[in-house]
């Protein structure tokens, strides 16, 4: 007599289960196909399976996370699992397989003969084992020794529940069946410990969920569930949990409902996936991505500006100030980079940068000053004002000559880093009859961008500079002045554009400042904080550029300010546009490093804008 058994396909390619079908014509078994693995779990929740056949690769769960749910639940800890894998299979993937609850493999191309005798085993196997059964309950009846039977089944019982529980914990998963009909609740220790909840089961109720669901999530899975038709009953969602501590957990569902024959609700089961951890995990990832694109862009604006601003008079003399330059930033990045970011040891640092000029002569620098952890801004200013320092005393200096020394002291001071550079033993100085770009790169640096002062001395003897640079944030920076030294004039000509700029890294501020005036336009700045750019907001502007990023600050309230008075504006920055705050998504956007004919662009967009007004 036919005993047909059910065997379920899963595959998420159509063509695949229909020639698994085709092999297994022939053979007293029932097939049930399925193409993902959410539509594999309706049907296990609803059906009595002998044999499940599971592609190893699809998409949303893999192979080896459907067998892992599989076997989770109590109707199928002895349900056959068969993986077919088009791809090589390692041992590893063998274990991982087993550990899952596998009892086979089938390679890719599938041979017919063999997939039909791995089902026709295990389905005659089932047949057998539930044949076995009820010859066991009949002689259960009738057998004296039930009751020690009974005892023995039941530890069995408990362990085997013990087992699934502890892989449910390991695998934050946790499964539930809701009886419709009858309002009664039914779930695992994982799906309580999911919940946070110690109510039991029978005690639960509707109104005892809503309460744990996120009240944003609550309606739209009301909605889900009464969405759920014979015809479509399973469905998958993603749904936040608020634990009765006010802890919120992730959480993805898979439910799968049951119809009595005139389409009412009767049950509803499936398993929940606590993903919180994944999706920190995820937001951790993108967030360091997003930080990682943005350093290196600005690393890479910052080597533009230093390209763009260097002047020399030949080409090796232009090349050899730009590499050092460029290998002052790659010494304050390495120590940086040692220290995972967190700062950088000022002593180091300075015997790092001032280490070449010494050759090896130990005697012409005198370096002396306590261990102090500056931050990574405020390390890459000191790194490029030594060099500069340096570079000078090596050509004009003290360290132009045998005799000459360069004494390094350093201390703290009511909140600041105080920093003497002294030089002796050289040729007799003379002021410069202009400020140099070293000059300008320590004074934008030190003395704008941190709140800092720099004094030259230019004494017969020797150079003599003070750096000051606080170490705690200061309110009221001043910018830096326009060229001419005074505020920029009226406008005469609607060519000729007044355009803000507040940038916190000085190199990038001092080149775009450059490239606009080059286009003919005046330039309200650059300022590096938003202290000192409100003064400015209330004076005449046509146009603004706002880095978005100013160290512990961001610039969209000086964005507000300029929105609310019509002034047209774009954001410069390492950041891409999916991360400006979702007020400002609508304004343009340049990222780091910006080119002359892109910003040339962007100003001809500003006089549009403003024609248009």
């Amino acid at each position: 007599m036919s005993n047909p058994v059910n065997v379920l396909l899963v595959d998420d390619q159509q063509s695949k289960l229909l020639s698994y079908e085709v092999m297994l014509r022939g053979l007293d078994v029932n097939i049930i196909t399925a193409t993902s693995a959410s539509a594999a779990l309706g049907v296990l929740l609803k059906n009595d399976i002998a044999v499940v056949l599971i592609d190893v690769c699809m998409p949303e769960l893999d192979g080896f996370e459907l067998a892992a749910m599989i076997r989770n639940h109590p109707r199928y800890l002895e349900t056959a699992l068969i993986f077919v894998s088009a791809i090589n299979i390692s041992e590893t993937d063998h274990l991982r397989g087993y550990d899952a609850g596998a009892v086979d493999y089938v390679s890719v191309p599938v041979i017919p003969q063999i997939l039909r005798a791995k089902v026709k085993v295990f389905a005659d196997l089932y047949r057998k084992t539930r044949q076995l059964a009820e010859l066991n309950r009949d002689l259960e009846e009738r057998v004296a020794e039930r009751t020690a039977a009974l005892k023995g089944s039941t530890q069995e019982l408990l362990q085997s529940e013990q087992r699934r529980s502890l892989a449910l914990a390991a695998a934050q998963m946790g499964s539930w069946e809701c009886d419709v009909a009858n309002k009664r609740w039914n779930w695992d220790e994982g799906q309580a410990r999911i919940f946070g909840s110690d109510t039991p089961a029978k005690e639960f109720s509707l109104a005892s969920l809503k309460p744990l669901i996120h009240p944003d999530d609550y309606q739209p899975l009301i909605n889900l569930v009464n969405s759920m038709t014979p015809d479509s009953a399973t469905r998958q969602v993603e749904v936040r949990i608020v634990r009765p501590t006010g802890e919120e957990r992730v959480c993805f569902v898979v439910a799968a409902a049951t119809f009595d024959m005139e389409g009412r609700l009767t049950q509803i089961g499936g398993v929940t996936l606590d993903i919180t951890d994944r999706k920190l995990n995820e937001q951790r990832q993108e967030l360091l991505a997003r930080e990682v694109d943005h350093r290196a862009r600005n690393a890479l604006a910052v080597v533009q500006s230093i390209v763009r601003l260097t002047k020399a008079e030949s080409i090796a003399t232009y090349t050899k100030a730009v590499e050092g330059r460029v290998q002052a930033l790659a010494h304050v990045h390495d120590l940086l980079s040692q220290a995972r970011w967190q700062g950088a040891d000022i002593g180091r640092l300075i015997a790092d940068e001032m280490a070449p000029y010494s050759a090896g002569d130990t005697a012409c620098l005198l370096l002396r000053g306590p261990s102090v952890l500056v931050d990574a801004n405020r390390a890459q200013t000191i790194s490029l004002a030594l060099h500069e320092l340096a570079t000078n005393a090596a050509k004009y200096g003290a360290l132009s000559e045998p005799t000459g020394k360069v004494s390094i002291a350093w201390h703290i001071e009511k909140g600041a880093l105080r920093i003497a550079w002294h030089e002796s033993g050289g040729p007799p100085v003379t002021p410069p009859a202009r400020s140099g770009f070293g000059s300008k790169i320590i004074n934008a640096s030190v003395a704008s961008q941190r709140g800092g002062n720099a004094t030259f001395d230019w004494k017969p003897e020797g150079l003599r500079c003070d750096l000051t640079i606080p170490l705690i944030s200061a309110e009221g920076i001043t910018s830096m002045k326009p060229a001419n030294g005074a505020a920029p004039a009226a406008r005469t000509e609607p060519c000729n554009l007044r355009i803000l700029i507040l940038e916190d890294e000085p190199l990038i501020g001092m080149a775009t400042s450059d490239l606009i005036e080059e286009l003919g336009h005046s330039v309200v700045g650059p300022f590096f904080n938003i202290a000192a750019t409100r003064d400015a907001l209330a004076g005449e502007l046509d146009a603004a550029i706002l880095d978005v990023n100013l160290g512990h600050d961001e610039a969209y309230p000086i964005a507000e300010v300029l929105a609310d008075r019509g002034i047209p504006f774009i954001f410069m920055t390492g950041y891409g546009p999916e991360s400006l705050d979702k007020r400002f998504r609508k304004y343009p956007v340049l990222q780091k490093p910006v080119v002359r004919e892109t910003l040339a662009e962007a100003i001809e967009r500003f006089s549009r804008v403003l024609t248009a007004m």
